[in-house]
């Protein structure tokens, strides 16, 4: 964590919301993927958020997991290197985010450097995670690792064909959207622009 003292007021209120929205299920879930997917060579987190965020923190766990989501060679990040040095830390971080952009995970569903590495909004970096790995799952070319069902299904396309036939049978039909015209009739009715006749 940064060298910042409590907060107190709206702030530490805002930041209260912001904490009880991380999910200690979805942690697990994301540890057992990222364990799986990146291999045996990454040391398993201790649990918690704060344990959680230590383990991200320095971005290389990142960058191998998004390396690991590409042909052998073909990863995003080139250096992967643990460092102690701040900024190091937080380029590798945005390395991973800039990668995951460019993988398909839209920009509004990615956290931003400091929510990681300060651990303001570790709900956020769950989301973009939780998001990283529904998209691989979605691609099926064969580069997820782990259980598909760990992840919500993104939606895919499902075209449809229909026949000419089909097609003008349907421009005949008046859609009930546009209302309906039982019933409907103009009797009674005086012609647009005449004064209403009161006795």
């Amino acid at each position: 964590m940064a060298n910042r003292g409590p907060s107190y007021g709206l702030s530490r209120e805002v930041q209260q919301k912001i904490d009880r929205q991380y999910d200690p299920e979805l942690e697990q879930i994301l540890v057992r993927w990222i364990m799986a997917q990146c291999g045996g060579d990454v040391v398993q987190p201790a649990p918690g958020r704060d344990g959680f965020q230590q383990w991200l923190k320095d971005g290389t766990v990142l960058c191998r997991l998004i390396n690991s989501l590409h042909p052998r060679g073909q990863g995003p990040v080139a250096k992967i290197q643990a460092s102690a040095m701040a900024f190091k830390q937080m380029e590798q971080i945005s390395q991973f985010l800039q990668a995951a952009e460019r993988y398909g995970i839209a920009a509004t569903d990615i956290f931003q450097t400091v929510d990681l590495w300060e651990g303001k909004n570790m709900a956020c970096v769950q989301r973009t995670l939780m998001n990283l790995g529904s998209l691989a799952v979605a691609k099926g070319d064969g580069l997820f690792v782990g259980d598909p069902n760990w992840f919500p299904k993104k939606s895919q396309e499902n075209r449809r064909v229909f026949s000419e036939d089909k097609l003008k049978e349907g421009q005949s039909v008046i859609g009930l959207q546009m209302g309906t015209n039982r019933g409907a009739s103009q009797a009674g009715m005086t012609g647009y622009g005449m004064p209403r006749q009161i006795l």
